[in-house]
């Protein structure tokens, strides 16, 4: 058996029952985050519309996206690299800024040409993946990092979170005693947890405030506005077996410019996450497959998933966190856990017990979910050491928040008859790399604060 200070990597020595387990592990490590997405989504979409959302996004097409896409990833990474691709939740304030359009023939539109349209904006962010993987191959990584330094990473990173703060205040005044059952549940498997308990924090948030939310159900107690907690009519009325119900994406150029520009801080993400399992595990990911092919893989991912109707994906966290605490750092058992997800989402009933989820829980969870998006951009400013008594990187950050937090209703124009808007979020990233580039005083190079480097995404 390859092994090296208790490190396993080749798992096949260990026997396949024990493999099965890992990948299971490893599937349930990203499950809680990656369904929140999905759920969180529909969500806005109820909000916008007043209505239920007759399709939206749905679990199962989210799983399958995971799954399929993880196995994609591993293909253009030469099979090198144990990463598993979830959810981004990066994406969540383009799907509240397209649930909440309300000009041109966003007006009348019904809750799947939504998403649709977003899905389709999903999709050139992952093609700008393509193109961001092209260039580092051909000029270096150092260069074109060189335009992404973290005093414009990470203040985007932070208003991705503050901009999501009220939608978490909605969900959770739907019945607050479940919202802090969740966060309370939370906070204390994240800080006193032990073992796979400590890394999987949010999943068990959701099934143990989920699980108080059925006794109070079967007790008859309602929510504060009179609605019941949980339905499980449609519970009932799913199948055990069926195709997960894929929904072709739809392109319109304002759901393209408030969805691709996002991929400026998925793709910081992914060189974060990259630099972290690299770390991990020991090897160079960033030299041998390479970065750009690494990018590739997840760029072709995420638009494979916007294409088919399901969120945009990213590398996982989580999952690194399973790397060190299991010692296997064997990309078969990654693949093994993608498999699992496939399989999961071929069983609609599963999907339809997990649409029940309560929104008040998932207020409860985005409380912690969004303010760490946040608190994330935060380290990645500190870690990076960025300098912000420097008047030019005071100048970006601070255009950068304004322009985040302060376009609540975007920015409008017409280009040949179609009105096009550009949300707070993309104003913010376009202004912060148009500053960094025309400021004098860029001195960030990717590569020489090396524990900087691994912090600059969003973990799930």
């Amino acid at each position: 058996m390859n092994e090296s200070n208790g490190v396993i990597r080749d798992a096949r020595k260990l026997g396949i029952p024990k493999m099965l387990i890992l990948g299971l592990q490893h599937m349930f490590a990203m499950f809680g985050a990656t369904i929140l997405v999905p759920i969180l989504v529909n969500s806005y979409f109820v909000d916008a519309c007043g209505e239920g959302p007759s399709r939206g996004l749905t679990v199962s097409v989210t799983l399958f996206c995971a799954g399929f896409g993880t196995l994609l990833f591993h293909l253009c990474a030469k099979f090198k690299v144990p990463a598993f691709l979830g959810s981004s939740f990066a994406f969540l304030s383009g799907f509240a800024a397209v649930a909440n359009l309300n000009t041109g023939k966003y007006a009348s539109m019904s809750v799947n040409d939504k998403a649709a349209y977003a899905c389709g904006g999903i999709v050139v962010a992952g093609l700008l993946y393509l193109i961001f993987a092209l260039i580092i191959r051909m000029v270096g990584v150092k260069r074109v990092m060189r335009y992404l330094p973290p005093v414009v990473t990470g203040p985007v990173i932070i208003c991705i979170g503050l901009s999501l703060a009220g939608s978490a205040i909605n969900n959770a005044s739907t019945n607050w005693f479940l919202a802090l059952v969740a966060l309370a549940v939370i906070i204390i498997f994240n800080i006193w947890g032990k073992g796979m308990f400590k890394i999987i924090p949010i999943l068990m948030g959701v099934v143990i405030a989920y699980a108080v939310a059925v006794v109070l159900n079967a007790l008859g107690i309602k929510n504060p506005d009179g609605s019941v907690i949980i339905n499980f009519v449609p519970v009932a009325q799913a199948g055990i077996v069926g195709l997960p119900p894929l929904q072709l994406c739809k392109f319109d150029l304002t759901s393209i410019m408030i969805m691709a520009p996002i991929a400026i801080a998925t793709m910081m993400e992914h060189v974060g996450d990259m630099s972290a399992i690299s770390a991990t595990v020991g090897e160079n990911f960033l030299s041998d497959p390479g970065l750009h092919r690494t990018l590739l893989g997840d760029g072709l991912a995420t638009a494979m998933a916007g294409f088919i109707g399901g969120p945009a994906n990213t590398t996982y966290g989580e999952n690194t966190g399973v790397l060190e605490l299991s010692r296997v750092h064997d990309p078969r058992v990654i693949r093994i856990a993608a498999v699992f997800a496939i399989i999961v989402s071929f069983i609609p009933k599963v999907s339809a017990l997990i649409s029940t989820m309560p929104s008040s829980i998932i207020g409860g969870v985005s409380f912690m979910l969004y303010g760490m998006i946040s608190a994330i951009g935060v380290r990645n400013v500190v870690e990076n050491k960025v300098d912000l008594t420097k008047s030019r990187n005071l100048i970006i950050a601070g255009v950068i928040f304004v322009c985040g937090l302060g376009f609540s209703n975007g920015l409008s124009f017409t280009i040949g008859g179609t009105t096009v808007t550009l949300t707070a979020l993309a104003i913010a990233a376009i202004a912060g790399i148009l500053l960094n580039m025309i400021l004098p005083g860029n001195d960030y190079e990717f590569g020489v604060n090396e524990s900087g480097d691994e912090n600059r995404g969003i973990h799930a």
